[in-house]
């Protein structure tokens, strides 16, 4: 003779960062086909959405681990939609009862309710910058001018983690460049803080930054998005850069270039600029090592090499000669 089914416990995993209701079909069909559908948290955002499916609901903030198993013995299923932190109380006490070997023990599945999709961890980002931002006295502050210095330092960093092929630093940097973004961002949703105090222009969001960088590389990626046709890197770049000049409808090629990057970077940049324009441009002359600096920085970019970069590699290189100089 068979031994009775122990019966079958589901728990229902789901995630805060899919919205709720947004639950995959075995999740439906197991929630529909239950003999009982249980949750400890009455405050579960899934609910209003399972009792509108018709499914019933029964709220067991402290369940009953021995009822369950008793309830579930002879075949029964019973789903738990469990909290994002999941119900330990109850998984507790069924170890505790399997532990005991005196128990036919339920058969256990976890079912995801919901996948998250790449990028969804920038919502817990969004919401730990939010919740920051309102109650850290030095985040509360913050202004725009008073990050910016911050941005270049990370920026920086990122770049010598990038030349180290340092890859733990890289993620590390890369994360606090993104959180100046972030920062910016939930600063700017804020507004100005007073009448032409930052700049003119009204609160916007994270979500008007991703929006805004997603149409631009839709409009310079036509041929990706679109029926343009551009097969190497140059003829990408120069779309690139013939797509941009229509959007900011600048009227000179060094419209756009920051002077205040670097003096190597931006004397490259000024010549990558005139370079693909076809302009041929005298280099300035004068006293002093500016017009040779300039020279030479021109002349590496014309040659395809950063000038910023290898003038930073070999000054780590003297940086490492000097250490070995004094002994270390």
């Amino acid at each position: 003779m068979n031994a009775p089914s122990p019966g079958r416990l589901v728990l229902l995993t789901t995630s805060h960062r899919v919205a709720p209701g947004q639950l995959s079909w075995p999740a439906w069909q197991a929630l529909h086909g239950a003999d009982r559908v249980l949750c400890a948290d009455p405050a579960h955002p899934q609910l209003p959405y399972l009792r509108e499916a018709g499914v019933e609901v029964e709220i067991a903030a402290t369940p009953d681990a021995a009822g369950l198993v008793d309830f579930l013995a002879g075949g029964r299923t019973a789903v738990l939609v469990q909290s994002g932190e999941g119900d330990r109380r109850l998984t507790d006490a069924l170890s505790r009862l399997a532990g005991s070997g005196r128990v036919a023990m339920p058969d256990l599945e976890l079912l995801p309710g919901a996948y998250d999709l790449p990028g969804a961890r920038l919502v817990d980002l969004v919401q730990v910058m939010d919740r920051i931002r309102e109650e850290c006295p030095w985040s509360a502050r913050q202004t725009h001018q008073g990050l910016a210095k911050y941005a270049m330092e990370e920026a920086f960093e990122l770049i010598e983690a990038i030349e180290d092929g340092d890859r733990d630093a890289l993620r590390e940097e890369l994360g606090d460049v993104l959180l100046q973004v972030v920062f910016h961002a939930r600063i700017a949703e804020d507004g100005p803080p007073a009448a032409g105090d930052e700049g003119d222009g009204g609160p916007f969001s994270i979500d008007d930054v991703a929006a805004t960088l997603i149409d631009k590389l839709v409009r310079r990626h036509p041929h990706v998005f679109g029926d343009a046709v551009a097969e190497t890197p140059e003829e990408v770049r120069a779309q690139w850069l013939r797509v941009k000049g229509e959007e900011k409808e600048r009227t000179s090629v060094t419209d756009g270039v920051p002077v205040a990057q670097p003096a190597l970077a931006l004397a490259a940049k000024l010549a990558s600029r005139a370079r693909a324009a076809g302009l041929r441009v005298p280099l300035p002359e004068g006293p002093g090592p500016g017009p040779a600096l300039l020279a030479l920085a021109v002349e590496a970019e014309r040659q395809g090499s950063d000038p910023e970069s290898a003038l930073r590699e070999s000054a780590r290189r003297y940086r490492e000669a000097i250490r070995a100089a004094e002994g270390h």
